[in-house]
């Protein structure tokens, strides 16, 4: 079945079923968020598909449980957001600062993250490619503060 993004409500609906609790979503939806910040903040459940978020500021926020598919990253700075659960197909994350980032059980097919800092980033659980897997294994290093988890062993880097 090809959802692609008007399936964006059903797939909300469903995290706030699988979680048991109500989620105060945002809609941004093919928004425009070049250059916004959202640093610390709680946007857990919301939807970012298709939404350009290039430069954006999402240090410290809480995306967990997001839908970012088809979204745009691009030099983000998302240093120790926490992107756990959360789905992202086909959304670039290159030049974004990730660094402490928590990205745990989550999906992230045809995602890139090229030149992104990945330093002590938690991919633990994640379903990413395996040629992205391949590229961020050359540069992967550090160890999450918060998780305690190194990022090549998040990866399966050998």
């Amino acid at each position: 079945m090809v959802c692609g993004i008007l399936c964006v409500g059903v797939l909300l609906g469903m995290l706030s079923l699988a979680t048991g609790a109500a989620i105060a979503a945002e809609d941004f939806t093919y928004a425009e968020l070049r250059n916004r910040s959202f640093a610390g903040e709680d946007l857990t459940g919301s939807s970012l598909a298709a939404a350009n978020a290039n430069e954006a500021d999402f240090t410290d926020a809480d995306l967990s449980e997001t839908i970012l598919t088809k979204g745009v990253f691009e030099k983000a700075h998302m240093a120790g957001v926490n992107l756990t659960q959360s789905f992202a197909d086909r959304v670039s994350f290159n030049g974004a600062d990730l660094r402490n980032a928590i990205v745990v059980d989550a999906i992230m097919t045809s995602t890139t993250f090229y030149e992104a800092d990945i330093t002590g980033a938690d991919f633990s659980g994640t379903i990413l490619d395996r040629y992205q897997i391949k590229q961020m294994c050359e540069h992967a290093d550090g160890v999450n503060p918060v998780t305690g988890v190194a990022t090549r062993d998040s990866l399966g880097c050998g």
